[in-house]
């Protein structure tokens, strides 16, 4: 033996070869082959066919046969026995060539592949007939990776794999794996040696938590029934039409009577007759990629791949995506690319080296969350994220994401003292990385999935979120109206009596309502951390927040701009969410809390079905004041328009007293009938309103309008009127 084939024997043993292949396996020299295997804790071994014999390397678990390797087929089996006497039989995984394309390391080095999830990571495959899993994983700074997992006693002498050119690409086909089986990877680094043992940052699918192993998912074998849902979302104008959301956390809307998680299957059944029966357009799901830890609500993501196994399967994901589509209801998921969590087995540090995240903790880390950032101007970072969003989007039917903390990727100096953040090239503030990461994902999201919708959790005044990218905007489709949020509940925190002074925060959102495409949002980050819930957010006794509520409700489902509400908030949860547990459903007993839900069902079906309120949503077109200047007694009244004759009037009265023969313009003669009065006592009101018969108006002029109505105002509520004439085109 030469002294370089002992040293390349030497890496075998001490497991730090790059190439295994260019040791183990089959050598072939004309008819002559050489059969290397390195079996550790073998007492023998044997290739199957023939039967032949293989002899130890003294001293070491390395067999070798030599022969005539004219009779033997190209991937043979090897027999071995091990301490314990027991016979195993496994094709030899040293036998097969290179499987990862050379185009998709290609496009993956330039940063250009939208599907990096369908080479990397563990699939099924088949080799010359020979059915196995096929392993691709990016460590570009490893000595050495293998593949370990409960297949070979998470011995990473077993299986190492091969380096693929020099991007860092590691792939491995083991011949007779099936999908089911745990594994993770060993990681060698090149610099320090040391070793490392991580779960599969592109699986499919994880292990339940506390575990934290990956799983090989295997091809699904899923069948969809929702191809006329996808069609009719291509084609759709969702700008103009309703778009209501129930923002769900999965594993505390409801549970079980044991207080376990339901799974996606009985979710999909539960959920969707709920959503269908409110009237809501839309649920939006708190993430449910993998996360080790239950009160993170799935925003520190260590599978972006994978559906939390908390509730079954990525198949079981898929039923409940395809019920919802088959009973009309849209699925968003909350995606998260702004940060990732330190735990050992996820992306941190993955090959011993800063690979998914930067170095300079100025630049790399999250002091807020105790979170790492993504390298955004890494290719291969990039590549990492767009496709799991286009996975979410392609193979699970998701209708759009709702990309989380926008701020704190758009801004260098986010959340961070002076001289802690590093300024980008020309001096500024801006994460130029992460603009043109943002810009290519909704490229990438409108260009791979039609209709497919994005929206953007941004809390500051950067222009242009939801503008295209040809025009400079980020090309998100949304953005969620924090400002309006903001204002909105610090104004209705004011006891009544205050309001008067605070009228301008209720007014100030249609200074800049049709400067984005606007999400309005009461959402689970309202009513968690001593935030109280929204019912106790208003002031008053039991009935005056109920009623302060119910008008809320009533303003934000006619503000112009799409809805957003977290689950429990719609039926008036008194306490803060609790992610431990399920919703406090017991309340619905109670008449008030019953008809805080019956108005917004109603609310979601005047939304629905009236065209001015959602027809005109995002340009001026939609929206006219009446007055917002009557501070003294907290009253504003506005106009919703849509096509033809869709005329709707709202009059908001925000103080307990009520107002009679309280007089609005109106711009058209004829009838005016109330369609929806939040006093109702349908829904715990007092009752008092303008009744179901017309109101005609009167050739009176007021509010620089040619007619006027003298109407009755109820207390701490909303009046919804609609226009019954025709409208002049």
């Amino acid at each position: 033996m030469t002294k370089h084939l002992d040293a390349e024997l030497g890496r075998i043993i001490e497991a730090t070869h790059h190439d295994p292949f260019a040791v183990l396996g089959c050598h072939r020299d004309g008819d002559q082959a050489l059969v290397r295997a390195y079996v550790p804790r073998a007492q023998e071994v044997r290739i199957a066919e023939g039967d032949l014999p293989m002899t130890r390397v003294p001293n070491t678990d390395l067999f070798e046969w030599s022969g005539d390797g004219t009779p033997l087929p190209k991937h043979y089996s090897l027999i071995w026995r091990d301490e314990g006497h027991r016979e195993h039989i496994a094709r030899d995984p040293y036998t097969f060539e290179p499987q990862v394309g050379d185009l998709d390391l290609y496009y993956f080095g330039e940063g250009r592949h939208r599907h990096a999830y369908r080479f990397l990571g563990s699939h099924e495959h088949e080799v010359d007939g020979v059915a196995g899993v096929l392993f691709a994983v990016w460590a570009p700074n490893a000595e050495r990776v293998s593949v370990v997992g409960d297949f070979n006693e998470w011995d990473g002498r077993r299986h190492p794999m091969r380096v693929r050119g020099g991007n860092g690409v590691w792939e491995l086909f083991i011949p007779d794996l099936e999908p089911q089986h745990v594994y993770k990877y060993e990681i060698r680094n090149r610099h320090s040696g040391q070793v490392f043992l991580k779960a599969d940052p592109y699986a499919q699918r994880h292990e339940l938590r506390p575990c934290t192993a990956s799983v090989i998912a295997g091809t699904s074998s899923f069948k969809w029934n929702d191809a006329d849902y996808l069609a009719a979302r291509t084609d759709a104008d969702w700008q103009h039409q309703p778009m209501s959301v129930y923002e769900v956390h999965l594993g505390s809307w409801q549970r079980d009577m044991e207080g376990e998680f339901l799974g996606f299957r009985e979710l999909a059944h539960r959920l969707v007759e709920y959503v269908k029966d409110m009237g809501f357009t839309h649920v939006e799901l708190l993430p449910i990629t993998e996360h080790p830890f239950d009160l993170s609500w799935g925003y520190q993501t260590t599978g972006y791949f994978a559906p939390t196994s908390r509730f079954g399967t990525p198949d079981d994901f898929r039923y409940f995506v395809d019920c919802c589509h088959r009973n009309g209801i849209g699925v968003l998921l909350d995606w998260v690319p702004a940060h990732f969590p330190r735990d050992p087995h996820g992306l941190a540090r993955f090959d011993g080296s800063p690979l998914y995240e930067h170095d300079d903790p100025r630049r790399g880390e999250h002091r807020d969350w105790d979170t790492l950032i993504f390298n955004y101007g890494r290719n291969e970072v990039k590549n990492f994220l767009l496709s799991s969003a286009v996975y979410w989007l392609k193979e699970m039917h998701v209708d759009g994401l709702r990309v989380d903390a926008v701020a704190s990727m758009l801004y260098l100096d986010y959340s961070r003292e002076e001289g802690d953040w590093v300024p980008n090239q020309y001096g500024g503030r801006e994460n130029l990385e992460a603009i043109d990461f943002l810009r290519e994902l909704n490229v990438v999201v409108h260009d791979e999935c039609p209709g497919a919708l994005t929206a953007a959790e941004e809390s500051t005044s950067w222009p242009q979120v939801s503008r295209p990218t040809y025009l400079g905007g980020l090309g998100f489709d949304l953005k969620w109206n924090m400002g309006w949020m903001n204002d909105t509940l610090s104004y209705m925190a004011q006891e009544p009596i205050h309001r008067q002074y605070h009228h301008g925060m209720l007014t100030f959102s249609m200074l800049y309502a049709f400067t984005e495409n606007f999400m309005l949002p009461f959402s689970h980050d309202e009513v968690v951390h001593g935030k109280q819930s929204m019912l106790h957010k208003m002031p008053g006794d039991e009935w005056q927040r109920h009623a302060n509520l119910r008008a809320l409700y009533t303003y934000q489902f006619t503000h112009p701009g799409k809805k957003v509400l977290f689950m429990g908030t719609e039926f008036g949860q008194g306490l803060e969410w609790n992610s431990a547990g399920a919703l406090d459903w017991y309340v619905l007993d109670y008449p008030l809390h019953q008809g805080m839900q019956r108005l917004v069902r109603d609310l979601n079906r005047l939304y629905r079905e009236s065209g001015a309120l959602h027809r005109h949503e995002f340009d001026w077109q939609g929206f006219e004041w009446l007055d917002c200047n009557d501070s003294e007694q907290s009253v504003i009244s506005f106009l919703r328009k849509g096509d033809g004759n869709e005329l709707t009037a709202v009059v908001l009265n925000l103080t307990p007293v009520p107002r009679h023969g309280y007089r609005i313009g109106v711009p058209l003669p004829g009838s005016y009938r109330e369609v929806l009065n939040s006093d109702s006592m349908h829904y715990g009101g007092s009752n008092l309103g303008n009744g179901s018969e017309p109101l005609v108006a009167d050739e009176l002029p007021w509010m620089n309008r040619a007619y006027s109505l003298p109407l009755t105002l109820p207390p701490l509520a909303g009046i919804v009127l609609r226009y019954e004439g025709e409208v002049p085109r």
